[in-house]
């Protein structure tokens, strides 16, 4: 019978290589020590992922490891925030031994990489139920300058980045209940296992927006936070929702475009930034957007009466539930 995994040794052979050189004391210790940085304020965040809610059960563990880093990394760029590292806490199912989770920090040394990140220090358990992983990512911005969900204004245009409903789409494939083009089938389910958090965005979002969040829940249900944090309301059309090359494929098939675009809209996991800009703005804010290989797209605006209001052609839109909601 093979012995299974040890707490210790699963910290001292996969996550102490991961480790900050400086602060994270190699994991040996019950902390990690940061010393502050002059002139900004330390930005944290902390989602949690939970098998067969948030990831299935028959996800690559690296992928699972990719996005709980990605969408903590996604709230930081909302923010404005630059990331320098994270805690971490695994609580690992039966299922999860030795090469599950070697195939785990593989997907974290992978990111950290890419995004200039160190782990920190965390915790590791053993669980009877689904396997559950949370993680706290933290970063630095300019003392006074994270962007919140509150500073929305009558007059301010609503702009997303990138496109909207892959996130959905590709839970959708990924569960085998999608039929497209088998490329479009894979770059969905690669942006549902791996999103892509618009950290290289987060400078516009300090220069130019007066709000910003991340669409985790849904375009429709993000919006809505935002306007009640602000006091505000908006007009949204939903025909200008961008999408993919995939969502307009999947589109093209649908016999009602208003209620295909309203599930789009409200799926969520596509981790993009929405904001809020003044209207003088916004041609700036595209300009340099697309300078950096991303699109920018205008879907309605701010207005100083409370409430979302959603149109299709021009026509009112009845909203339900607007996207996720958490337990």
């Amino acid at each position: 019978m093979v012995e299974p995994a040890g707490e210790f040794e699963t910290i001292r052979e996969l996550f102490a290589p991961l480790a900050h050189p400086d602060w994270g004391r190699g994991l040996v210790d019950d902390v990690a020590v940061v010393p502050s940085r002059p002139g900004f304020d330390l930005i944290a965040t902390k989602d949690a992922i939970v098998e067969g809610v948030h990831f299935l059960p028959d996800d690559p563990m690296d992928t699972v490891a990719r996005k709980l880093l990605r969408v903590n990394l996604s709230d930081l760029a909302a923010k404005g925030a630059e990331p320098f590292g994270y805690l971490l806490a695994c609580g690992w199912s039966p299922r999860l031994d030795w090469p599950e989770r070697q195939a785990f920090a593989d997907g974290l040394k992978q990111d950290q990489a890419a995004f200039g990140v160190h782990l920190l220090g965390g915790d590791t358990v053993s669980t009877p139920g689904p396997a559950s992983f949370s993680l706290t990512a933290l970063g630095w911005a300019p003392a006074g300058a994270a962007v919140s969900r509150a500073g929305a204004r009558p007059g301010d245009v609503v702009v997303v980045t990138g496109q909207i409903g892959d996130g959905w789409l590709g839970l959708k494939a990924a569960r085998g209940g999608l039929v497209l083009d088998p490329d479009r089938l894979q770059a969905l389910t690669a942006h549902y296992r791996s999103p892509e958090p618009k950290t290289a965005l987060a400078d516009l979002v300090l220069a130019h927006a007066t709000a910003s969040v991340d669409v985790s829940d849904g375009l429709l249900a993000d919006l809505t936070h935002v306007l009640e944090a602000s006091g505000v309301g908006a007009d949204l059309a939903l025909e200008r929702l961008p999408l993919s090359r995939a969502g307009s494929a999947w589109m093209e098939e649908r016999v009602d475009p208003e209620a295909a675009l309203l599930d789009l809209a409200t799926g969520g996991d596509d981790y993009e930034i929405l904001m809020t800009v003044r209207p003088g703005a916004v041609e700036a804010l595209r300009r340099e957007v697309e300078r950096r290989h991303d699109r920018l797209t205008v879907l309605g605006e701010i207005t100083a009466r409370r409430g979302l209001r959603v149109s299709h052609q021009g026509q009112p839109v009845a909203v339900g539930r607007t996207g996720w909601r958490h337990g």
